[in-house]
């Protein structure tokens, strides 16, 4: 029985976790699991899968999660530390799906332990990629990546060498505007931005799909995953999302894995690993499917990508400012406080107003991204848009 940790429980990717955990009660345990705010969520998933503890972000949170599970024989803690504390945990497997520079704590717990991470939170390699892969080479831990596209690379990439690799190549669905002209979007609202056309997420990954500023996150953590050298990693426009990404290899041959947008199938990969397992998601209907487009990206309507490609080789920290900035512009746009394409502009202006050194450690990560989110505001309340 494999012991698994959930970080990160209620939001989608810990729901599709927990979807299938539970359908094999008999090959998993829970050892902890942990949300931000959801005491209701969290509580019943504890109460279900019989975890060890249970862990919620928010301190003020504490006595509603201990009264839900009162008599339920499951551990509460609230917290940030707690959070962290609940990731050092011995378990087999730990999904980390916090989303955000929230998650880079508990992540380097599990590394830090050499424990087995499933890493669908983007934002703590993106932010501290070059710390992160150094500790993971440095206590043993291994890394396993969820998010869509770096599974199916990685898929791709088993058994062989990246020195055969030609070149990587991420898929990108295009988002809900991608034949949108830019007067277009300037008038979007957030119900129109979180509708996506395939996947189903959260608000904050829904609006930066829109943006395309997802893929050039993905850009950076490829870049930490698979170091090919930025000149071999590319990014193509394939409005099914059925390829999921490709490998093409020095002799010509391309490999691609391919699957229904679901997320079950990249965590099931990576819950089963080394092995695989049964998954509820459907097969692909090819003749249905009939046929797959591609196209390159407009790097004039959706610029995100090439703000991301200018940081990917730059000074580290540029990396975790532009994932803090992009959090509080997104934030403002579905606040209404700023509009669309208002978005990558306080992504842009923070990148040139803020300059830190090459962060250290993890405490100056935390620095970078505390002074780069103060930036990113007083920028947004200055313009006032």
């Amino acid at each position: 029985m494999k012991h698994v940790t959930i970080l990160g429980a209620t939001g989608s990717v810990g729901r599709s976790t927990l979807d299938l955990v539970e359908r094999a009660p008999d090959e998993f345990h829970v050892e902890a699991l942990t949300a931000n705010s959801d005491v209701a969520g969290l509580a019943a998933a504890a109460r279900r899968t019989r975890a060890r503890i249970a862990v919620i972000a928010d301190d003020a949170r504490y006595e509603a999660l201990k009264e839900a599970l009162a008599g339920s024989g499951v551990e509460a803690a609230a917290g940030a530390s707690a959070v962290a504390d609940a990731a050092a945990r011995p378990a087999d497997w730990t999904m980390a799906a916090i989303v955000g520079c929230a998650g880079l704590a508990p992540v380097m717990a599990v590394v830090e332990r050499g424990g087995t991470v499933a890493l669908a939170n983007k934002e703590a390699l993106v932010s501290a990629g070059a710390l992160m892969t150094s500790a993971v080479a440095a206590h043993g831990a291994t890394l396993l990546p969820v998010d869509s596209e770096h599974n199916a690379i990685f898929q791709c990439l088993e058994a062989h060498a990246l020195e055969r690799v030609r070149r990587i190549i991420l898929t990108a669905s295009g988002g809900p505007f991608r034949t949108w002209s830019r007067e277009a979007m300037a008038v979007v609202t957030p119900e129109q931005a979180v509708k996506h056309p395939n996947w189903s997420m959260g608000a904050k990954i829904s609006i930066d799909s829109a943006t395309m500023m997802n893929k050039g996150l993905e850009l950076i953590e490829a870049h930490h995953l698979f170091p090919v050298g930025t000149d071999r990693l590319e990014i193509v426009v394939h409005p099914q999302s059925v390829i999921h990404s490709m490998v093409e290899y020095v002799d010509g041959s391309v490999l691609a894995q391919l699957g229904t947008p679901d997320m079950r199938t990249p965590i099931a990969h990576s819950l089963a690993w080394p092995e695989r397992m049964k998954t509820p998601c459907e097969s692909l209907d090819f003749a249905k499917i009939a046929r797959l487009d591609f196209e390159a990206p407009d790097l004039e309507r959706f610029p995100a990508l090439a703000v991301a490609r200018r940081v990917v080789d730059a000074n580290p920290a540029k990396s975790a400012i532009l994932n803090a900035a992009n959090e509080i512009a997104v934030g403002a746009f579905l606040e209404r406080r700023i509009g669309f394409l208002e978005i990558v502009p306080v992504v842009e202006a923070t990148l040139e107003r803020y300059d830190p050194p090459v962060p250290a450690a993890l405490e100056e990560v935390f620095t970078i991204d505390r002074e780069a989110r103060i930036f990113a505001q007083e920028w947004i309340e200055a313009r006032a848009f």
